[in-house]
């Protein structure tokens, strides 16, 4: 390999860490006739598939010669760094040789905007044909869409890709015209707002096997999280509707790290705010599998996460009324709510108790966390003391509870007459 691709590649690669969108697959691309590559279910590590497997993924940007000067973004206009394109065949070859050797299982594409939005794309999109249609690569393909590309070029990156992505940057257009004054939202949901209308067309009715792929793997986006003032409240609204307009598989969330030396950014001296980044990923996570709507999670009084509890569990201390719940006579989405039952649990408990009474000992074996479902359930085992056990107290006891033994059931003294 030639010293000066490897030196873009180091160069590259680098300046294309802080994009998280692309950590999920989902894709069912079989090989093609004569072709290589399978993006279906088979993989090595890095990035996972809709069924738990680990696929690889070359991440990697186009180009860092950006015409933007975004606020948060190394690759701004304005900074002094060393800048990198690639030709297409140079990555191309890249991509097929890193495949060949069985490093990856597909290539993560984006760039930084050079020229103008169409002229980016174009050579994106251009990346994957090659790929497609001259190498038959039938691997995973993660293209970033460019906001301000023509309807057409989105278009051929639907049909290459298995997976899109934008990214919304910040949560709001106020924050993003402060923060990133050459972005609109506007230009972000319009190719957003394109591929769901496609991918809904082409999915439409009974697709013969000569429909083509229209984005198998659906879209996603990132926006940072901390470099302006949302509340997390604003940010979860925007993420429930992004599911429901737009249709997005997933919506990620990157902790604010402070990369440039800039007056519009918050001055932050300690470490990202990951524990809030882990907060909103477990809401999200209410949000798409609990069946948890936005305004449950949080509302105008309550517009901020607890970083000290999890959100499920901050749901259930806000409403005492709705517990102890009977596992053994509640709907299936009320034994979702209970803190420490995921939805795995929740099945086998439904299923289960149609044979039996669900018992303490049920529970363990499946794996609920007792620590913290011991205080919303109802059981003649437990003791009725930890009923009446203020929602305060709860959440004092669980974040001075050790973390190990967490199926181990420490009954409290009562705490009334």
């Amino acid at each position: 390999m030639l010293e000066s691709t490897l030196k873009k590649i180091s160069i590259l690669s680098a300046a294309a860490k802080y994009d998280v969108s692309c950590s999920s697959s989902g894709s069912k691309r079989s090989t093609p006739s004569s072709g290589v590559g399978n993006g279906a279910l088979s993989g090595i590590c890095h990035s996972f598939t809709e069924d738990g497997r680990c696929i690889s993924l070359l991440k990697i940007l186009f180009s860092n010669a950006c015409k933007y000067d975004c606020a948060y973004c190394i690759n701004r206009k304005s900074n002094d760094i060393e800048r990198a394109t690639f030709n297409i065949q140079e990555l191309t070859d890249l991509v097929m040789g890193l495949y060949k050797r069985n490093y990856i299982e597909g290539l993560f594409l984006s760039s930084a905007v050079f020229n103008n939005p169409d002229y980016t794309m174009e050579y994106l999109v251009r990346v994957a044909k090659d790929l497609r249609e001259k190498y038959r690569f039938g691997g995973y393909i993660h293209l970033k869409a460019i906001p301000g590309a023509s309807a057409l070029l989105i278009h051929q990156a639907g049909l290459y890709a298995d997976r899109c992505s934008v990214n919304i940057e910040v949560p709001s257009s106020k924050s993003l015209a402060y923060l990133a004054p050459d972005k609109n939202f506007k230009a972000i949901f319009q190719p957003m707002n394109y591929l769901a209308e496609r991918k809904l067309e082409y999915s439409a009715g009974k697709p013969s096997k000569y429909t083509p792929h229209f984005l198998p793997a659906g879209q996603t986006t990132q926006m940072i999280i901390g470099a302006s003032g949302e509340s997390d409240l604003d940010i979860l609204k925007l993420s429930s509707s992004l599911y429901q307009k737009q249709k997005l598989k997933r919506v990620y969330f990157s902790g604010y790290i402070p990369l440039n030396n800039d007056k519009r950014l918050p001055a932050i001296t300690v470490a990202p705010p990951l524990v809030r980044e882990n907060r909103l990923y477990q809401a999200d996570w209410l949000m798409r599998f609990y069946q948890f709507s936005y305004d449950e999670i949080l509302d105008d009084s309550n517009p901020h996460l607890d970083l000290q509890i999890d959100p499920k569990m901050g749901w259930a201390l806000r409403h005492p009324e709705v517990f102890p719940l009977d596992i053994n006579t509640a709907d299936y989405e009320m034994i979702l709510r209970i803190p420490g039952i995921g939805v795995r649990s929740a099945k086998l408990i439904v299923s289960g108790r149609r044979h039996s009474r669900i018992t303490l000992a049920h529970l363990r074996k499946l794996g609920v966390a007792l620590n913290r479902a011991k205080y919303f359930i109802y059981d003649p085992d437990l003791p009725r003391s930890l009923q009446l056990v203020y929602p305060e107290q709860i959440k004092m006891n669980l974040i001075a509870a050790p973390k190990k033994n967490q199926n181990q059931i420490s009954f409290l003294p009562s705490l009334v007459s």
